[in-house]
């Protein structure tokens, strides 16, 4: 029996997010290739395979990896990681035998340490923009804080939002299923999430204080002081909240960079494109 991968289907808001890592990609590798003997890569920790299907239409269109291998000036090596065999296998097939296209199959929480990062550091003259677009809290924090401590790579993040909602930011937060809270702490970093993501109910309870889990907006605030204080990018502009057909926000794409021009850079592509509506 004949085998495929299974094509996400996507809507709007995440056509937006490709053309927002589309635009920043083509400016980093631009400004970067004017620096003689600078090394400098493109990571995609969720790779896919390659393409997506327009929910509206059913058409096809190009996924992050693609956008990036089109980009001019090119970059000089790419690392496309997934852990569905069939999406690599689909990937791989799409792009080609190159030298400088590295297709990974396993999980990038794990490849992305062990395998990439060491190769994109500071010290060797090498950089790296690198998307982490995982489906839900797919990801975990250590992956996170590595790409911040090596000082090299630019980030764009997806923050799942909705996900983290459903499963384990409850407004009780003690009827959390513990492998679901696991999942959070793990993306989160540590147990603070506990704290400051619930705060005490302006009203004692008939039990003595009570917390009520912040608003969303709060949350991702909280989240990028973690990318600036403790994983220690040095600019993380407020993240652009992608939605759903119905308008509700389902996650936050956060930036985050060392370099002041690649913040101001991002900060305009934001601008520009959270106008737009569906």
């Amino acid at each position: 029996m004949v085998t495929g991968p299974k094509f996400d289907e996507i809507g709007y808001w995440s056509e937006v997010k490709l053309a927002i890592v589309r635009e920043d990609a083509s400016a980093y590798s631009t400004i970067l290739s004017r620096q003689p003997g600078l090394h400098y890569v493109y990571i995609d920790g969720f790779a896919g395979a390659g393409v997506h299907v327009r929910k509206v239409t059913g058409g096809f269109v190009l996924g992050s990896p693609l956008n990036a291998v089109r980009i001019r000036p090119p970059f000089r090596e790419f690392f496309l990681v997934d852990l569905d065999g069939d999406k690599v296998d689909h990937l791989a097939k799409l792009v080609g035998r190159r030298r400088d296209i590295h297709v990974l199959h396993g999980d990038c929480n794990t490849v992305l340490l062990q395998d990439v990062f060491p190769r994109v550091r500071w010290e060797d003259y090498r950089r790296g923009l690198c998307l982490l677009d995982p489906y839900g809290l797919d990801l975990q924090w250590r992956v996170i804080e590595a790409a911040g401590r090596l000082r090299s790579i630019d980030l764009f993040l997806n923050f799942p939002i909705m996900d983290a909602n459903r499963n384990a930011l409850w407004r009780d937060a003690q009827k959390v299923r513990p492998e679901q809270a696991a999942r959070f702490t793990a993306y989160w970093g540590d147990e603070s999430w506990r704290e400051v993501l619930y705060r005490p109910k302006a009203q004692l309870g008939l039990f003595g204080e009570e917390r009520e889990k912040v608003e969303n907006e709060a949350i991702a605030e909280a989240f990028r002081a973690r990318l600036r204080d403790v994983a220690g990018f040095a600019n993380v502009p407020a993240p652009m909240p992608m939605r759903n057909a119905q308008g509700a926000v389902v996650y936050y794409l956060f930036f985050a960079s060392q370099k002041d021009v690649a913040n101001t850079i991002v900060v305009d592509i934001f601008a520009k494109h959270g106008a737009r509506r569906a």
